[in-house]
This record gives C-alpha cells, structure tokens and sequence, in this order.
C-alpha cells in the first residue's frame, strides 16, 4: 500500500514543475485567505452565505482536481483546462455578488492569465484574458453606466498587458529550455560516441598485441614444425610401402602440413598491412587467380566462366591483396563443388548510395551456405568445412582486404546457382580527384595530423559518406561524420550530391 502511494507520487512529482507547484500554492492561499476573511472581517448574513458557498465550492473542485491528477498524472494538462473554467465561474460568481468597481476580485483574474500564459504559452494567455475580459462585462453589465469607461478599459487592458510580455517571456524561456536539452542530448551521444571510440581503441590494442604474440608464437612454432616435417618425409621415403609405419608417417606429413596452412593464413590475419593504393586495372588479378586455379579446376572438373567487363576504368587498389582475396574465394568455390559445376567470375559497375563501385562477383554452383550460418562465415577460425579441411580464416582474411580497400562485401545464396560473393572497391576517377575534397571543404585537419587516421584520406575525399561515414559498413569513423551521425545532413554530401551550388573550386 506505502509502495502503491509512493510510485503514484514519484510519477506525480516526475510531471510537475515550479509553475506546477505555484497553481497550489496559489489554491492554498486562495482557501486561507477567503476563510480568514470570512471569520474575521464582519460580513452581512447574506454576504457570509455568498462567501461560504464559494469557499466550500472551490475546496471541493480544487480537491477534486488535485485528486485526478494524483490517479491520472497523465492527465496534468487536461485537469488544468478544466479547473481554468471552473475558476473563471468562481470569479464571475464572487464580482457578480459584489458588482461594485473597487471589487478586488477582479485581481483573481490577473492571477489567471499569468499562470495559464507561463504554463500554456502566449496564444492560450491572450485566449484567457479574452474570456476574463468578457466574463467580467457581463458580471457588471446591469451597472456598467456607472462606471467611467476609462477605469473599465484600464482594468481590461492590463489583462492583456499582462498575457503579452509574460507570454514571450515564457515562449523564450521554452525554448532556451528546449535548446538545453537538445544540447544536453547531443552532448550525451557525443559522451556516448567518445566512451564508444575509447573502447573501440582499446579493443583494437588489445587485438594488435594479440596480434604481434600471436605471430610470435607463430614464428616460434614455424621452425620445429617445419623440421618434423622434413624428417616425417625422410622417414616416408624410408618405410616400406603397405606398412603400418608407413601409414603412420603419411598421417604426420599431412597433419604437418596442415598445421603450416593454419599458421601461414594466421600469420597473414594478424599482420599489421601496410596497403598501398595505386590506380590499376581490377580485371588484372582477376585474371592472374584464375590462371592459378585453371588447371586445379580442370581436375575437379569444375568450367571457369570469365565475364570480364573490359571497360572497366582504373580503380585504386592493391593488386596483390585483391589477388589473395581471389584466391581464397576460388578455394572455397572449388570446395564447395566437389562433384564438378561452374565457377562464374564475372567484373563490372554499380552504384551505392551516390558512391560508384567497381566489383567482382564470384559464383559457384554449388549447395550453397546455410543463411543462419551466412552472419559467422566472416569470423576468425569458423568454418563450414568438415575438421581438418579449412583452416577458418579464408573469409575472414577476404574481409579484412575489402575493409582495408573500405569496400564492401555480399553473400548471396541464389536459387539453384550456389553462392554469390560479390566484393565492392569505391572508385574515384581522376576528374573527380581535382575537385576539393572532404577535409579541404569541411576543414577537420586530418591533412595536417599524422597521427589521426581517416577512411576517406586520402584517396576518397569525393565520398566520405561511403567510406568514413553513416553509409560505411564498418561504422561512422570520421571526426565530422561522428559529429552530423547522419550525413545526409552534411553540406558536404549535399554540395557533391548537386543539392547545392557546386562549389567554386571544385
């Protein structure tokens, strides 16, 4: 019961606030101050029954209110709009039985414009005065020929001088309210995004020292391996054949070499890469793997399709890792088709968010990959395979090469054709290399900080968004782009886009 009690008053007191609490403790004074002034200044029977029945009556709609706002916290607003009319009616009730001009119940109504102009705002302020300004002709319309109409006028005019500046004032400071939080919220997701970037950084140290005592240790394993497997083929060369020696040692050279396989591709996974972009021909190591797998295939009879698109422009991209990235891919295409099929290579052009691509697909007809298994394929030492076949890190260094390109890669499994893997390289032409490019345009500085590291620097300065920013696959990265969260807001992105004048120097 406490508990019930004390969670309706936390909800009451999370929607309140100082005006909240100023519409109270205007009701208590208005009850104190009418019950004192009923016992303890002398009154006419009549007036005393007047004064009694109004007091009653406002105790019990003001109780009455306060007690739905305590059920119904949601309801705050709406109770108010109601209680609003109901004072106005115990306004009128009290000026009408005491229609003289020097009535100082007329005040109540001032107290009534502020309040409700500071809560509602300036157009609901101007809206209250309107109906005390009414309500209180017709209080005194019987006697209105009485009164000087510049004291009548006088009396009206403050209700609206009232409502005017204490509504601006009001909008104003809403508003400045409403910039606070907006800052305070950008403030936190900036807080947020750094606590993010930290741990990001601190992930990415960690996994370089994996990384350097992992080829370490790879280094340290490498010579005692290759030594055992040296003398298991010596000792392969001196067994008789049939024998269970024999057969023991044909076990040892196969597992060696398989050990060697696991710690070559380790090796090439934990590397720190220093990748070098240069304008070159895509189809070049396209064409370079599948010379390597011709005759491979021929023997798994296995047809390679070449679908090179020989127009394709000169993209930047390092040759030799994307001719391991082939290689790894042809691997797994062969092995997936063990009976023979086609593997399809084919080359060309695409065009995602306002970031052309050059691509290469590679497609087996094979059985395809399970799709709930499709989100693992890319994680270190998951395979598909059975035991001992694959070491696990052919995606997974695949991935790595497209990453460093800051490209993208696609698994599709297609109906009755197998796997799909289509790898994505941004392609920046020459003319578009002249152009200004994001770090002159949005001025971040990276040009002129060895230390940061950038997606885009430097050689996609034309379409940050892709590379560094909200569109990229690995995350928003850039300094600005952390900043914006979504680029389609940068003038940056709208000035490439043409949804600005192009700028002048590009």
């Amino acid at each position: 019961m406490v508990y019930g009690v004390t969670k309706k008053l936390n909800a009451v007191v999370a929607r309140t606030s100082e005006v909240d609490l100023t519409f109270l403790a205007l009701r208590v004074l208005s009850l104190l101050g009418g019950s004192v002034w009923l016992f303890l200044v002398p009154h006419t029977p009549s007036e005393k029954n007047i004064l009694l029945t109004a007091l009653l009556c406002f105790f019990i709609y003001s109780s009455a209110c306060y007690l739905v706002i305590f059920l119904k916290p949601e309801w705050l607003r709406s109770v108010y709009l109601v209680s609003l009319f109901l004072d106005l009616i115990f306004l009128a009730y009290l000026i009408n039985a005491q229609s003289a001009l020097e009535n100082s119940f007329f005040i109540g109504f001032y107290l009534l414009v502020c309040l409700h102009t500071i809560y509602f705002g300036l157009r609901f302020g101007l809206l209250v005065a309107t109906l005390s300004a009414s309500l209180y002709l017709i209080c005194i319309y019987d006697q209105l020929i009485l009164f000087e109409w510049t004291d009548i006028a006088l009396r009206l005019t403050f209700l609206y001088l009232i409502a005017l500046p204490v509504g601006l004032l009001s909008e104003k400071i809403k508003h400045d309210k409403e910039t606070v939080e907006k800052l305070n919220q950008e403030l936190a997701k900036s807080l947020e995004n750094l606590r993010s970037m930290q741990e990001k950084l601190i992930e990415a140290e960690k996994l370089s020292a994996l990384g350097r005592l992992t080829a370490y240790i790879a280094h340290e394993i490498r010579n005692p391996l290759t030594a055992l497997g040296g003398f298991a083929r010596r000792l392969d060369k001196k067994m008789e054949n049939g024998s269970q020696e024999k057969e023991y040692v044909a076990v040892m050279t196969q597992e060696v070499a398989r050990l060697e396989k696991i710690l070559r591709d380790t090796l090439i996974y934990g590397r720190t890469t220093d990748i070098k972009l240069v304008r070159d021909d895509l189809n070049k190591p396209v064409s370079s793997a599948i010379s390597l797998f011709q005759e491979l295939c021929q023997e798994n009879d296995i047809t390679i399709v070449e679908k090179l698109d020989p127009t394709l422009p000169m993209g930047k991209i390092d040759s030799e890792q994307v001719q391991q990235a082939m290689d790894s891919l042809f691997s797994n295409s062969i092995q997936a088709m063990p009976e023979g099929g086609t593997l399809t290579i084919h080359t060309g052009r695409e065009v995602k968010n306002h970031t052309p691509y050059l691509t290469i697909t590679v497609n087996d007809s094979g059985d395809g990959i399970d799709p709930e298994l499709i989100e693992y394929i890319f994680e270190p030492f998951y395979s598909t395979k059975k035991i001992g076949t694959g070491t696990g890190l052919g995606l997974p260094i695949v991935k790595k090469i497209i990453d460093e390109h800051c490209g993208l890669i696609e698994v599709k499994n297609l109906p009755d054709q197998g796997t799909a893997f289509t790898l994505s390289f941004p392609y920046q032409s020459e003319e578009e290399d002249q152009k200004i490019p994001c770090w002159e345009y949005l001025k971040c500085g990276i040009e002129a900080d060895a230390a940061r590291r950038c997606s885009a620097y430097p050689n996609f300065g034309r379409f940050c968004w892709s590379t560094a920013g909200s569109f990229s696959e690995a995350g928003i990265h850039g300094i600005c782009a952390q900043k914006i969260e979504n680029c389609q807001q940068c003038s940056f992105y709208k000035m490439v886009n043409h949804y600005l004048p192009i700028y002048a120097g590009a």
